[in-house]
């Protein structure tokens, strides 16, 4: 997430606020789990694994709300 962007910005953006923190950092380490269970390092069942991926993508869609905001804040 962010991998187009400047470093500089997405280091102001995820430190503007804690909700912003957390929620970053809950979404890397649900990636970081899927990314295991897909190389069978981590074993979950299909419920978990689906329950895991949704939390990731509502983790990335409210991100990047929050990014499109944060950006609109600074123009």
């Amino acid at each position: 997430m962010f991998e187009n962007q400047q470093h500089d910005d997405v280091e102001q953006f995820i430190h503007a606020d804690a909700e912003t923190r957390r929620l970053y950092f809950r979404h890397k380490e649900l990636d970081s789990k899927l990314e295991d269970a897909g190389r069978g390092c981590l074993a979950l069942g299909d419920e978990a694994l689906s329950k895991m991926k949704r939390e990731k993508l509502q983790a990335k869609v409210q991100l990047q709300r929050m990014w499109d905001r944060w950006q609109q804040s600074r123009h």
